[in-house]
């Protein structure tokens, strides 16, 4: 990878740095339940398809287009934060391999780190604290610290940009992720490096028609592509 001066990494976690083995379909399943939506059903398999094909986007958007009306989609949230959390608790995710030493060595560097999600806050804190991550990068995101609209939006990419201070240019960013998600959010966020892997939901195919400019097999791959 030939890149320009990058000093700000912005991370997405699911799928990307964190292998959850498929926990976000488990806990749709939840969801799904509290809201009455039989398994085996039409109306089941098509919601799993948007839920499938929408990985990366804010769970309480997705829910918001699945259910209409506000209640529900609240209501099935909160069931599916409950249900990731609990798959979280009983120790359903691990580091992607080499995910944490990525870290370690483009923070190494002198360039900043920051980890962002589509999950709410409380997931996202119980995915850090089950990883031991608490500590390590200066700066997480969940899409309501970014004005609460998530991926495929350019906010959170923005939102690390002007907390952290690392970069002068949004041309010093690079955006990493799994989804078509991601490489959306990073394009239009104007980053110079929008790179998807292919440790998570969506394939090479997807990932370049989103916009990526560079395909990796894993983030364990990154310190060197931008060294």
């Amino acid at each position: 990878m030939t890149s320009p001066d990058i000093r700000l990494v912005v991370l997405d976690m699911a799928g990307t740095t964190v292998a959850d083995g498929g926990l976000v379909e488990q806990a749709f399943e939840a969801a799904a339940a509290e809201l009455g939506v039989e398994p085996g059903t039409p109306d089941h398999a098509d919601k799993l398809a948007y839920v499938r094909a929408t990985m990366g986007e804010s769970k309480i958007s997705v829910f918001r287009h699945l259910f209409g009306a506000e209640d529900l989609a609240q209501r099935a949230n909160t069931a599916f934060e409950k249900a990731y959390g609990d798959l979280v608790d009983a120790g359903r995710v691990a580091p992607v391999p080499g995910a944490r030493e990525a870290v370690e060595r483009i923070q190494a560097t002198g360039r900043t780190v920051v980890l962002t999600t589509g999950f709410a806050r409380a997931t996202q804190d119980a995915v850090l604290g089950a990883l031991g991550w608490h500590d390590l990068v200066p700066l997480t995101l969940c899409p309501a610290d970014a004005g609460g609209r998530g991926r495929p939006y350019p906010d959170m990419v923005l939102e690390a940009f002007l907390r952290t201070g690392a970069a002068d240019d949004v041309r010093q960013i690079a955006v990493v992720g799994d989804t078509s998600y991601d490489m959306l959010s990073g394009v239009r966020a104007g980053a110079a490096v929008v790179a998807g892997v292919l440790t998570g939901a969506h394939d090479a195919d997807a990932l370049r028609a989103a916009g990526a400019t560079h395909v990796l097999d894993s983030v364990a791959q990154l310190p060197g592509a931008l060294a």
